[in-house]
């Protein structure tokens, strides 16, 4: 039986590179092989990028402290809590992920 896969020539590029670096010249070999024992990781990064958003406040909030205290030369201990509370629930965040990453990939 025979399998007909079209790709770009970028795609063929890429195809001949990893080839490379796997030490084969055969594209039979390599396709055969790759179809029958390769796989396909597919990343659900919804996670991060809601820890992106929460990274992107705390820049938010550290710019308006940075602002007040540049403007006044003082600096407020609720702009600091709210700071600590944003960081841990990146932390909260990053770590969740983490873990679920590692649970996957055993």
């Amino acid at each position: 039986m025979q399998l007909i896969v079209r790709v770009t020539p970028d795609e063929n590029d890429f195809i001949g590179k990893k080839m490379e670096l796997h030490g084969t010249k055969n594209f039979n070999t390599y396709a055969r092989k790759m179809l029958i024992d390769g796989y396909v990781v597919r990343l659900d990064l919804e996670k991060f990028n809601t820890l992106a958003g929460e990274v992107n406040k705390i820049g938010t909030n550290i710019n308006q402290i940075a602002k007040v205290s540049n403007t006044t030369g003082m600096v407020f201990g609720d702009d600091i809590e709210k700071l600590k509370e944003l960081m841990n629930s990146v932390w909260q965040l990053l770590k969740s992920s983490l873990s679920e990453l590692q649970s996957k990939g055993r």
